[in-house]
């Protein structure tokens, strides 16, 4: 019988292997593409977010704006961003992900984790049941985690309402 101890290091080890594995597929496709980390960092938060401005950007580099605004100027130029007017403030720009870039950002999820697939591919079935049992398991605990944490930060937020 495994104890938690036991456990925590099993985990640790499979997020070292394969967030190291994700990684280097990552920056490889990333590098072919010619774009820099922060440039594909900029893609994939625009993706996520579906849409922001350049102080957005700014603040999750950690640069100045004309810092981000050169990392914006170099994507649109590519042909991955497009900035158009805020209707609601014409001084504010907003900046969106081309079909280019949607198209981009797709083929690199699937670049990084097209691994995960060999990886199937070497298990047996009894494997299989043990592995989705385990992940389905780790998914229900993340939720609950994350449920509680959001539950706190709203308590907390409430109480600053207060």
């Amino acid at each position: 019988m495994i104890n938690k101890l036991e456990l925590t290091e099993e985990v640790r080890k499979w997020i070292d292997v394969s967030t190291t594995r994700s990684m280097r597929d990552g920056m490889r496709f990333i590098r072919s593409a010619g774009l820099s980390m922060p440039q594909f960092t900029i893609l994939m938060h625009l993706h996520y977010a579906k849409g922001n401005g350049l102080n957005y950007i700014s603040d999750l580099l950690q640069v100045s704006p004309a810092a981000a605004s050169q990392l914006v100027e170099k994507l649109v130029v590519n042909g991955l961003l497009e900035r158009s007017e805020n209707p609601n403030d014409r001084r504010e720009k907003i900046i969106n992900l081309s079909p280019k870039a949607l198209n981009l950002i797709e083929e690199g999820i699937n670049v990084r984790t097209l691994w995960v697939e060999e990886l199937i591919n070497n298990l047996n079935q009894d494997e299989y049941e043990t592995v989705a049992a385990a992940f389905n398991t780790l998914s229900r605990a993340t939720r609950r985690i994350d449920n509680n944490l959001s539950t706190k930060n709203h308590h907390h937020s409430f109480k600053e309402q207060k």
